[in-house]
């Protein structure tokens, strides 16, 4: 078992500064197809390098809270 596992039981670096679609969708608990939906939308911020789309490791609290303040905003309408 590596180092990395025995804090993060999902099996990435929580020091990664940029994600695979593989471990967004992890992180955030959700299919893969349905993370690649979120990103192609623009819902979810990405970068290319190359051939490989990543997503900036931030990006991730960014979309949680615009979840939450549309969800806050559905709640008092």
């Amino acid at each position: 078992m590596a180092v990395n596992e025995l804090h993060d039981p999902s099996g990435t670096d929580p020091t990664l500064l940029l994600l695979t679609v593989e471990e967004t969708a992890r992180r955030l608990g959700i299919g893969r197809t349905t993370c690649y939906s979120l990103i192609t939308s623009g819902e979810i911020e990405s970068v290319t390098l190359g051939r490989l789309r990543k997503v900036p490791a931030d990006a991730l609290p960014a979309y949680v809270a615009k979840l939450r303040r549309t969800a806050h905003t559905i709640a008092a309408a």
